[in-house]
């Protein structure tokens, strides 16, 4: 039944777009008569060009790395009104309420955010190098709150062994954002331009618009700035009812510059800072929930704040140079009171996180004999500070890091990489009284290997531990404060990736990964001492020189946890397992339309079932090209086609009915 929808609805929009294919059929042809015209004038002969079929997005399978990376192009295409929307089509990533930036979060491999609290510190949110994101607020906390329109680029890197050169204690995954610079619009030239995209949605109310100035007066400064406002209304889900705690307005910014001097522009100097804030008023304590509750409703402020300064050197002439020196500093508020009741300590309290980080670190190429070596090393101090508040005591957290990462080619097709990081933290207390101190340190890192044989074929396999330190909002627990988590995974998997399958061109890629997680000295659950996770995750794509392509991916997790009193029963922070695939086609430069589906199983986790689903997506995006239409772009997509009524195993709200969007965009 699926595939049958699936090749009707994509039967229907191709008639659409080829209607309108012609006209860049006949671009590529002129294109190709131009470039024919120049070679033939240089005495030459044309060979003609080679197209290698393109799909989506690019599978990492030159990496035994778990590694997903979404561009700016793809940003653009999904729409997204959060980054965890963003996400949601990587595999081993699942979605808490991913509509809404409060009250939603990101799941990757059964860590992160759930239902209470908005992260467990297992999974890292790196911003243009800072660390971001809060601690366990109990159902109010969030990892990330930003706008997907600041960013060109989002990579998610699942489990443990890629993960040591950005922090301690990651044992889902981490989450690397990196905003926009103004060498990446203007492609590297100097000029100056301005860049305008509008969108709406139909459920409901649904309205962004986001303005981008970008400036290089020469090829040493470059500027960029960034103003984008997002407001949502009350959405409704699959049945027509009103979806509570869903509205939200939503400003953002971002300034960034940056000076290249010296020989080859080697030093550079930058800097950047962005902003997103929202307002919401009479709204649930529990921003996981729908209602007040028992908690009942609240005003609330929130901010997220983030600044990074850098010096970076890095010489033409020289491989095994590439120096980086970065200060950043994270700043999250949380500013409520509560309203129409009583004052309450914990309802009413106020949250701010901020984490201070001075980064020095080189990247160095260089070859010993016949082994080549790609090797990443560093020192970092991290300042963390935590507002005291009622039930979330205040405190500093002051660390002390150093790691090394070094991929070793040992010899033709063979790679080996070793990691290492060592992570020292002294945590205090500011509540008035006894202060106290505890001091904790930990050695961790790990090891994966990679062969590739000629023919495209590659088999690959790693080993991590880490160690999640203690932090602030355990202060009140002495067990919990010197008692490190423990966690170690091993992985094993293989990937294919070669052109010329069926026909020329065309190119097929393939990576399957296996996965085995256990986490001992549990601190972050209540009544559980041990988690024991493994699972599959397969990415694939196959796309032709013509433009026709099909992308897959899926996540089969399975997990369960030891209980404080013996006995063993499914982790309750278990997604389902879900399948996700797309069929596009791209007529020339012009027209790209794919169909999505998401499926999801049925799900038992002890005793509660959670309902499989089936959800479909339609987009469109439409690149004119030439005369005034040159950088123009027209986005359309229909979101959840069927007005499918679904709540995923880990979300505490349903999810958005069907849905219309649309947007254009202009770069002046």
């Amino acid at each position: 039944m699926l595939r049958s929808l699936a090749a009707h609805a994509f039967g229907s929009v191709s008639v659409l777009a080829l209607v309108i294919a012609a006209p860049a059929q006949a671009q590529d042809a002129a294109a190709d008569d131009s470039r024919r015209d120049d070679t033939e004038a240089r005495g030459e002969d044309f060979l003609g060009t080679i197209d290698i079929g393109k799909s989506t997005r690019a599978i990492r399978t030159d990496t035994a790395t778990p590694v997903t990376m979404i561009d700016r192009q793809e940003i653009e295409d999904r729409q997204a009104s959060t980054i965890a929307e963003l996400l949601d089509s990587v595999p081993g990533v699942t979605l808490i309420n991913g509509s809404t930036p409060i009250g939603s979060g990101i799941n990757i491999r059964g860590f992160g955010a759930n239902g209470t609290y908005g992260t467990d510190q297992k999974v890292a949110f790196i911003v243009d190098g800072a660390t971001t994101g809060s601690e366990e607020i109990y159902r109010v906390g969030t990892q990330l709150f930003t706008d997907p329109l600041l960013y060109k680029r989002a990579e998610v890197i699942r489990g443990t062994v890629g993960s040591f050169e950005w922090g301690s204690g990651i044992i889902g995954g981490v989450v690397l954002l990196e905003t926009n610079n103004a060498s990446d619009v203007l492609h590297g030239k100097p000029g100056y331009t301005v860049s305008q995209t509008l969108s709406g949605q139909t459920n409901r109310s649904g309205f962004a618009t986001s303005t981008t100035v970008a400036a290089m007066p020469t090829e040493q400064f470059e500027f960029l700035a960034n103003y984008t406002w997002r407001t949502q209304g009350t959405q409704k889900d699959g049945r027509g009812d009103r979806i509570g705690n869903s509205a939200f307005d939503l400003p953002s910014f971002l300034v960034k510059g940056a000076f290249h001097f010296g020989a080859d522009n080697a030093h550079t100097i930058a800097a950047s800072f962005n902003q997103t804030s929202t307002s919401d008023r009479d709204v649930p304590y529990d921003s996981f929930n729908t209602t007040g509750g028992v908690f009942g409703n609240v005003d609330r402020d929130t901010k997220s704040q983030v600044l990074t300064v850098s010096y970076g050197y890095d010489p033409v002439d020289n491989d095994a140079v590439n120096i980086s020196l970065l200060y950043t500093y994270a700043n999250q508020e949380i500013d409520q009171t509560a309203v129409g009741r009583p004052i309450s300590g914990v309802v009413d309290a106020d949250h701010r996180y901020e984490t201070s980080k001075v980064t020095l670190k080189n990247a160095a190429l260089f070859e010993t004999g016949p082994i080549r070596h790609n090797l990443h090393f560093g020192v970092e101090y991290i300042h963390k500070k935590r507002l005291d508040a009622s039930s979330a005591p205040g405190g500093t957290d002051n660390r002390m890091a150093a790691f090394a990462v070094d991929e070793i080619g040992l010899f033709r097709g063979f790679t080996l990489s070793p990691a290492v990081r060592w992570e020292t933290s002294n945590v205090k207390s500011t509540r008035l009284g006894t202060p106290v101190s505890y001091n904790n340190q930990a050695w961790m890192g790990g090891v994966s290997a990679r062969y590739e044989l000629p023919f495209g074929l590659a088999a690959f396999g790693s080993w991590a531990r880490t160690r999640n330190l203690p932090i602030i909002d355990d202060l009140d627990n002495t067990t919990y404060m010197n008692q490190p988590e423990k966690s170690r995974t091993w992985e094993a998997g293989g990937s294919f990736d070669r052109t010329d399958i069926i026909g020329k061109g065309d190119r097929l890629a393939i990576k399957v990964n296996y996965y085995d997680t256990q986490l001992t000295d549990n601190t972050a659950y209540s009544g559980v001492r041990e988690i024991y996770l493994d699972g599959f995750e397969i990415e694939a794509s196959y796309a032709t020189a013509g433009g026709l392509y099909f992308d897959f991916n899926a996540t089969i997790p399975n997990g369960q946890r030891l209980r404080t009193t013996g006995a063993i029963d499914d982790w309750t922070n278990l997604p389902q397992k879900t399948y996700m695939l797309s069929a596009g086609k791209r007529f020339g430069k012009l027209v790209d339309v794919r169909w999505e589906t998401t499926l999801a199983d049925d799900l038992d986790i002890n005793g509660t079932q959670h309902e499989g689903f089936d959800v479909h997506n339609l987009r469109a995006t439409i690149t004119p090209g030439g005369g005034i239409l040159e950088n123009f772009a027209l986005r359309l997509s229909v979101e959840n086609i069927f007005d499918t009524y679904y709540q995923s195993a880990l979300s505490t709200r349903p999810a958005v009915g069907r849905n219309f969007k649309a947007a254009i965009s202009k770069q002046f």
